[in-house]
């Protein structure tokens, strides 16, 4: 391993000791077996065998029933439904030998929903609770495990495959991937929440999650930023639907600013961003009238730039629980962006907008406001982020507008912007412009916009804004413009297609 992994290693480890029972971090589900035995592979004793707990009330508290390999007698006490879907939720990494507190919001949040499914914890902490390379290397044995009681399960209750799920989070993705590919036919989903990183990035097929491991893999990564070299979610996509919340990148709500004024704890940033995942899919589970929408793109860029909003040929889909089959291909790469709590979903807007520059002003650098009104609600005045870009002076320029509430359709938008005197930066830099010719006092550049095209995400939709009089196109820094939606002869459709 190398020197940068073994660093975030340890990391890590310094993490889950932050995250024991001892810093509040974790509870425990009710209800150990110790009279489970341990179980081997190859004639291999193992740390200790994998223990599935199959949850029979809300009230996470009650003892749960275990399910044992060969053991009828548990089937019938447990009261599995072999004709009912059967969810197998795996966790991951750990230091503290406990579950923690986002398994007991899960397996609520799945038996609220799926109040007919066999709920089954899986526990192979005695694997887990171990330095992380070593706990890698055990992740084959407990998915060796798991796929020999789903084995068994289809061969006493002719367990149909096409209704298991497997629900892996991070180290516990990767378990999951092990036990669809060992099992005996095609496992019909697996889910991996933000999968692990360190020694599975790059690693072939065969020793990660991977698309083969089920009829549909579906991925969510919330926390691919690199430290160290490496990141604790994995980067490269490993499913048949791959899902970047954000990017993938830093989650509203996990700044440290934002983490530190709740939890006065630095590790627990990291815990912010890697569990985003699994809070996202309990969302998903709750939230089913506020479902949240993922768009395919090529890459966080071009997403941020609001290109990539289109729903044709399945190139939009549900995040979470919601998510919908695809036909196998290639796999898709897909982004959204979400609000920093329950319920994470959101409202995609894409802009395009002709910026003319009236004065062919050099000086000119605009930072663009939008404010929308809705039927429903109006929006605050909301920067546009452009992503360290400029605005295209005499280009057609698109961008992505995120609003975290739903304000019915859209009814005007008032546009406005800040010159580059606005700021210190655009200061300095007008300073060293104009250093030889400081008497030379340059033009104030005025901007028109005659009109803005608008596409809503969630909803298809598209229409034209124009200026609400026509006269009066133009727009002076600090000034704003407000744009209605064209009337017959106010809109003039562009003579052919833009090439974005």
């Amino acid at each position: 391993m190398s020197p940068a992994a073994l660093s975030l290693c340890i990391l890590l480890q310094c993490a889950a000791t932050l995250l024991s029972p001892a810093a509040g971090g974790n509870t425990v589900l009710k209800g150990a077996d110790p009279g489970l035995e341990e179980l081997s592979t190859n004639g291999k004793p193992l740390h200790g065998g994998v223990k599935y707990n199959m949850r029979k009330s809300l009230d996470l508290d009650q003892e749960g029933c275990y399910l044992q390999t060969g053991k009828k007698e548990c089937l019938e006490e447990c009261g599995f439904n072999a004709t009912a879907k059967t969810i197998f939720i795996i966790h991951g990494w750990t230091m503290s030998g406990m579950f923690e507190s986002w398994m007991h919001k899960l397996v609520s949040a799945l038996m609220q929903r799926e109040s007919e499914a066999n709920v089954v914890v899986v526990d192979w902490i005695a694997m887990a609770q171990q330095l992380y390379p070593d706990a890698v290397n055990h992740t084959h044995d407990a998915g060796l495990q798991i796929a020999g009681m789903i084995n068994w399960l289809q061969d006493e209750q002719q367990l149909p495959l096409e209704k298991v799920h497997l629900i892996g989070y991070s180290l516990g993705a990767h378990v999951a991937g092990y036990a669809g590919m060992f099992v005996r036919g095609t496992i019909g989903r697996i889910t991996g929440l933000d999968p692990a990183g360190p020694m599975f990035e790059g690693a072939e097929a065969g020793k990660r999650l991977s698309p083969d491991d089920a009829d549909f893999v579906d991925v969510l990564h919330t926390y691919t930023r690199e430290a160290l070299g490496v990141s604790i979610g994995i980067q490269q996509p490993i499913g048949d639907i791959d899902i970047y919340p954000n990017g993938g990148d830093v989650q509203p709500g996990c700044a440290l600013g934002d983490v530190l004024a709740v939890a006065g704890n630095f590790m627990e940033v990291m815990k912010c961003e890697h569990e985003r995942a699994v809070h996202l899919f309990v969302d998903s589970l709750m939230n089913k009238d506020h479902m949240s929408f993922a768009y395919q793109c090529t890459g966080p860029d071009r997403f941020k730039k609001g290109i990539c909003l289109s729903c044709r040929k399945n190139r939009c889909n549900n995040i979470g629980y919601n998510t919908r089959k695809m036909r196998k291909r290639r796999n898709s790469k897909m982004y959204l962006k979400t609000r920093a709590d329950t319920p994470f979903g959101g409202y995609h807007y894409q802009m395009k907008m002709h910026v003319f520059n009236r004065k062919q002003a050099d000086n000119a650098d605009p930072t663009f406001h939008v404010k929308l009104y809705g039927a429903h609600n109006d929006t605050a005045n909301m920067f546009v982020d452009i992503h360290d870009e400029t605005v295209g002076l005499n280009l057609t320029n698109t961008f992505l507008v995120f609003t975290e509430k739903d304000i019915g359709d859209l009814l005007k938008i008032r546009l406005s912007w800040e010159g580059d005197s606005e700021t210190w930066n655009s200061v300095w830099k007008n300073i060293k412009k104009n250093f030889w010719a400081w008497n030379a006092k340059p033009p104030k550049p005025v901007l028109a916009v005659r009109r803005i095209r608008v596409k809503a995400g969630e909803t298809q939709k598209k229409f034209t804004f124009c200026a609400q009089d026509p006269a009066a196109i133009e727009i002076s820094p600090g000034d704003s413009l407000t744009f209605v939606k064209c009337r017959d002869g106010w809109e003039v459709k562009p003579r052919k297609r833009l090439a974005i």
